[in-house]
């Protein structure tokens, strides 16, 4: 069912991006759109390893430096039964942690200090299940698809807006004359791009919550880690960052009610609700 809203998603986001390519540049207008964003992404996917671990001041450990966390990332790998994933330690109190890398082969998990001081092994090896099903889900691939098409439908909108402050419009373009298809391609387009590319990134969470849960076999610890981390009074400080925080585990950004549908992460409640009925051998979805 999760699957099936994913494929749902990114169809509405296509015909979204083909609609205001059409309405604003005409095939070549919209092939050039999204060359341009699938070149920046695809740059971002290949590198977004290095560059968010770097970003983050984030150390590699080994089991002579950390036993505790490389030995919990083993034992969840080894129940995934794949290759196991670079383990990297971040320098925050914040509680915390991410998946990142193109494949299972070239993955990495990091955790912050303040995770590993607050959760017990029970929680954390419900965190890391909950990353590696994120590698194996291949997220980090639907992510950037769905920033490849939200950011071209972006840079059409740019294009609009210069165009007009440029004269680019004229009375004599059909394409152009009309205010209302102004409208919806400069303000309403991108909003609901956005909003597709959000709603993408929770049920992603959804599913490596249940997947992650059936791997470590950990429900109900990764509920109380949830809890736990959407409680904490440290938060990470992603105000310069926000287009990182969709990796995070824990979205400091999130929020309730309307502001929840610009959050790339469900409400906790929810999850853990999901998570208690999984572990009753229910069907949360």
């Amino acid at each position: 069912m999760n699957s099936l809203k994913v494929t749902f998603l990114f169809l509405l986001l296509t015909m979204l991006f083909m609609a205001v390519g059409f309405a604003l540049g005409g095939r070549n207008g919209m092939i050039m759109a999204f060359a341009i964003a699938a070149v920046m992404n695809f740059i971002t996917y290949w590198f977004s390893d290095k560059i968010v671990l770097k970003m983050y001041r984030a150390r590699e450990v080994t089991e002579a430096t950390n036993r505790r966390l490389w030995r919990v990332v083993s034992h969840a790998s080894q129940k995934a039964m794949i290759p196991m994933p670079k383990v990297y330690i971040i320098p925050s109190k914040a509680p915390n942690a991410f998946a990142t890398g193109r494949s299972v082969n070239h993955a990495a998990v990091a955790a912050t200090e303040g995770l590993l001081e607050m959760l017990n092994d029970s929680e954390l090896e419900g965190v890391i299940g909950h990353e590696l099903a994120h590698i194996i889900n291949k997220d980090m691939l639907v992510g950037t698809m769905a920033a490849t098409i939200a950011g071209a439908i972006g840079i059409l909108a740019s294009i609009a807006r210069w165009s007009m402050i440029f004269g680019g419009y004229s009375r004599d373009d059909n394409r152009g004359s009309n205010p209302i298809v102004l409208l919806i391609a400069l303000i309403v387009a991108p909003i609901a791009a956005m909003l597709i590319q959000m709603a993408i990134s929770r049920s992603r969470e959804y599913k490596a919550d249940a997947e992650g849960g059936r791997i470590t076999g950990q429900y109900l610890p990764l509920a109380s880690a949830l809890e736990k981390l959407h409680k904490a009074p440290v938060r990470m400080n992603l105000d310069e960052r926000p287009a990182t925080a969709h990796l995070f585990i824990a979205n400091p950004l999130s929020g309730k009610g309307f502001a929840s549908l610009f959050s790339t992460h469900p409400p906790v409640e929810e999850r853990v609700k999901r998570l208690q009925k999984l572990a009753t051998g229910g069907y949360p979805f």
